[in-house]
């Protein structure tokens, strides 16, 4: 059994719904189907979420989603009864978007709206195509806590709840991204959650294989985009690619490796309109096990380091340290110490889209134990490879080639799959390039 999750880019057009539909139509064995919003629909819903939208906007945005699901609609045969689906869905925004209290409960159940009118549409493109195909509503199965933003799932009830809803020989076609808490309140995974909800899925009906279907033919050794020579890698583990994905590579969401981890699920990457390439399989052991598989560069990154004299020959400074930034929901990425100072970097980047900085309050924290310095515009440089740890003259092999650029904080030893740095943030494109180059090319 094959479980396939398509994103919104591989279902926001008719033509690309339609390329969609083949490769669903194309394998029996693909029994259940996890798709996206349509791309741009989850970014129109956020804008909505504002306070101080006129009434003229907030109509033009939803305008925009209106025309984007019926410019697919108008090229299939059961139109009027889409239509009217549509229209229906349009209509319980509008009143939600009239509702007050825009906590986050009420945020996630403005985001579904999105996978909600998409699996309605690509219900139908499936059956155009001769599949006998099923709507499902993952919110039955998909059960969460009431972390509203971004639920953690209960695995137990999910596995309940796929035994029970998901029988018979019809191909089934979900949601990605939402689930429901025991009141049945609409949730949330967060942002990239789809990934989650296609493992999370194939994880409760014990699927063969996960499918990752977008529009890059798989996972390549770095970002084509900064170096011409970068090839998509046939096979990859799952400790490569969640380290992979956790330093910067946008393929898989981190949280999606892990339900497919625990099952011995394999996972493919692979591109939508490409379906005759391979892309890239995420597996528990690979036949070839390079030293350096893959560079990932990930930018606006924030170096913080912290100084006193208390922490000389003194136990606790630690956990002082960290017990601020828990409490402020700051995650830490890399850390070095010294006996007087500690350097970490932070994922604000990461959370760039939820304006998470370091506030007033964190510095008047940090403040009174010790002294506070924070650089930005750096970029976090990744090699991810196996045996990292214990490959005799790879860092003399890394650190000569780099001999004329400002390498800081550097990790290494930690894991045995990968090895990271910071540089200067204008001078990590050609870092990239040339560790490319010399380790992969």
């Amino acid at each position: 059994m094959i479980v396939s999750k398509f994103g919104g880019t591989s279902v926001g057009t008719f033509d690309a719904m339609v390329h969609s539909a083949s490769i669903v139509a194309d394998n029996p064995d693909r029994k259940l189907i996890v798709i996206s919003a349509t791309s741009g629909t989850t970014n129109d819903l956020v804008a909505l979420e504002s306070p101080s939208l006129t009434s003229t906007e907030r109509e033009q945005l939803i305008h925009d989603i209106e025309n984007r699901h019926l410019t697919i609609i108008s090229n299939l045969e059961n139109r009027k009864v889409l239509i009217s689906t549509l229209q229906r869905q349009l209509s319980e925004l509008r009143a939600h978007l009239e509702q007050f209290g825009r906590d986050k409960r009420w945020k996630d159940k403005l985001y579904a709206f999105g996978e909600l009118m998409s699996t309605r549409i690509f219900t139908e493109v499936l059956r155009q195509h001769g599949v006998n195909a099923e709507w499902l509503d993952a919110r039955k199965i998909i059960k969460t806590d009431s972390t509203f933003g971004n639920a953690t799932p209960d695995l137990a009830m999910i596995k309940k709840k796929a035994d029970q809803l998901i029988t018979g020989d019809a191909v089934f076609l979900t949601q990605g991204f939402i689930g429901s808490d025991i009141f049945g309140s609409t949730t949330t995974l967060g942002r990239g959650g789809s990934d989650f909800s296609a493992a999370l899925f194939a994880e409760a009906v014990g699927a063969d294989q996960l499918e990752i279907w977008t529009d890059v033919a798989g996972v390549y050794t770095t970002d084509p985009r900064l170096v011409s020579k970068a090839k998509p890698i046939p096979e990859i583990t799952f400790d490569e690619a969640a380290e992979l994905s956790v330093f910067g590579g946008k393929v898989l969401h981190p949280a999606t490796l892990k339900p497919a981890m625990r099952s011995g699920i394999k996972v493919r990457v692979a591109d939508s309109k490409r379906p005759e390439i391979p892309g890239t399989f995420v597996v528990t052991k690979t036949e070839k096990e390079p030293v350096v598989r893959a560079i990932s560069l990930r930018k606006d990154q924030t170096l913080l380091t912290v100084k006193s004299l208390d922490m000389l020959h003194q136990h606790g400074f630690l956990a002082k340290l960290f017990s601020v930034l828990a409490e402020n929901k700051i995650s830490v990425d890399l850390v070095t110490t010294s006996e007087v100072s500690v350097s970490l970097t932070l994922d604000t980047a990461v959370k760039a889209s939820n304006k998470v900085e370091l506030t007033e309050k964190v510095y008047r924290q940090l403040n009174e134990f010790c002294d506070v310095e924070v650089e930005k515009n750096l970029s976090l440089i990744a090699l991810i490879g196996n045996r990292l740890n214990v490959t005799s003259g790879i860092s003399g092999q890394l650190f000569n080639l780099l001999k004329e650029y400002n390498i800081r904080l550097v990790c290494h030893g930690a894991s045995a799959y990968n090895l990271c740095f910071l540089v200067d943030e204008d001078k990590g494109d050609e870092i990239v390039q040339l560790i490319h180059k010399k380790f992969i090319e």
